[in-house]
């Protein structure tokens, strides 16, 4: 650690800020993930220049800039193709919304607007000279794998609550512990995250979600995710007296995340609700609990769930299809494979096995091997009837619409109802997804139809 690669565009931002007289150091986020030898999504500046002396610097250079945040200090430079923030050293004031600060001032000082900064991985600035600038320990706690607040946990998260998300988002995503402190302020200030816009909470939780350390996290911060979704109290601890679990509810909901290692967000949130109607489902017997019908109450708190966390319409609909399914018993076989297929489509499938399987290893250990050896036939038998291109919907046979009304049936809905008819035959091996066969079995349905009328 110590030294950080500055690419060719925040370079020659920096490099033209010191041209005219001013310092300036990339800062945040892309120093932390430099450090850690990793790939920088954004490339942030802070300078003692003005946003004044900053537009007008670059301005005569015949260099764009656009005035993203001028109240805060915010200059956009548009150079190469790209574009960077660069934003001018300044002291926060009081943050009344919960949100943002009610004013800024600016200062001369690097170390002050570093110290305004949440957590010290994200608390140092770096430029070639004098190198990284680092008065709080960022790059111990890089080190270390910890997460820990710039000053005050309490105060830091009394600013913007929402930072409560990122320190766990970072826990998540670099696999860091939170050290005590700052634990003790998100667990005393979790409930102030209620303040904060679905649009933010959303973003924070699908980082954290697809993060190598989120079992962790939700485990540790069961009272985080409560607050951010409060259907998911009732599991916490929720014990489901089944030979198949060796966890309650929320904890198995849990393992399911992180048992799936992929970034298909609609999975990972699908695996977080799955489970969630549960408790409103719980019978009991002689034989143990039950959970009858918890796919479809699950689903219809997930319903509520992503529309008031704001999921775009088709992320929405793919995480409610696999909560709905999740629990269906699906044979494997051609024929079942391709009714379900018909059903969901291809896509579909391969997010619900992925989620089957998760769910599965989440189970009674005992349980897995007869389960997942099913669960993988049942993954091998749909890449087969996919790599055969076997006939699954309408547009894969061999007969259409216009056929159909050459044989004397007019446009309307019993052109559907025999296209939907040869469809249910070619699926369920009646016959074969031939033309003429087709046709012929389309002719009998007419004539049947005719019968009737």
């Amino acid at each position: 650690m110590g030294k950080i690669r500055i690419p060719r565009g925040p370079g020659d931002v920096m490099t033209i800020l010191a041209l005219d007289g001013f310092e300036s150091y990339v800062v945040g986020g892309c120093v932390r993930d430099g450090l850690l030898g990793l790939e920088p999504h954004d490339w942030d500046i802070c300078t003692n220049a003005t946003p004044q002396d900053v537009m007008e610097i670059f301005t005569k250079r015949n260099i764009k800039t656009i005035e993203t945040g001028i109240k805060h200090g915010t200059v956009t430079v548009c150079l190469w193709g790209e574009q960077y923030e660069v934003t001018t050293f300044r002291i926060d004031g009081t943050y009344s919304d919960g949100r943002r600060p009610d004013s800024v001032s600016f200062t001369s000082s690097l170390q002050e607007d570093l110290s305004r900064r949440d957590f010290t991985i994200n608390a140092m600035a770096y430029a070639e000279v004098p190198g990284l600038i680092d008065p709080f320990g960022g790059e111990k706690a890089l080190r270390d794998k910890v997460i820990s607040c710039v000053g005050n946990p309490a105060d830091r998260f009394g600013e913007d609550a929402l930072r409560i998300m990122r320190a766990l988002r970072f826990a998540s995503t670099y696999g860091f512990r939170i050290d005590s402190g700052t634990e003790a302020a998100i667990h005393q200030l979790a409930p102030t995250l209620c303040n904060i816009s679905s649009e933010r909470i959303n973003a924070e939780l699908c980082k954290l979600l697809c993060g190598q350390g989120v079992l962790d996290v939700l485990l540790n911060y069961s009272d985080v995710m409560t607050t951010i979704i409060p259907e998911l109290a009732p599991c916490v601890g929720f014990d489901q007296n089944n030979p198949y679990h060796q966890y309650n509810v929320y904890d198995h909901i849990a393992h399911a995340v992180a048992n799936y290692k992929g970034d298909d967000i609609s999975i990972k949130v699908a695996l977080l609700l799955h489970d969630i109607g549960k408790p409103h489902c719980y019978t009991e017997d002689e034989r143990g609990g039950h959970f009858h019908g918890h796919g479809i109450r699950s689903h219809d708190i997930a319903d509520v769930v992503t529309n008031r966390l704001r999921f775009d319409n088709k992320t929405r609909n793919e995480i409610l299809e696999l909560v709905l399914d999740h629990d269906s018993f699906i044979e494997p076989t051609p024929k079942t494979v391709r009714r379900w297929l018909n059903k969901i489509g291809a896509d579909r499938f391969h997010q619900l096995i992925h989620v089957r399987m998760a769910d599965i290893k989440a189970h009674a250990e005992s349980t897995h091997q007869y389960r997942i050896e099913r669960c993988t036939e049942l993954q091998e038998v749909l890449e087969d009837t996919l790599s055969k291109e076997q006939c699954f919907s309408i547009k894969d046979m061999q007969i259409n619409g216009y056929d159909i009304m050459e044989l004397g049936i007019q446009e309307g809905k019993q052109v559907g109802y025999i296209l939907h008819k040869l469809l249910d035959d070619v699926i369920g091996d009646k016959i074969k997804n031939e033309h003429t066969l087709l046709v012929e079995a389309a002719s009998s349905y007419i004539g049947q139809l005719e019968g009737e009328s």
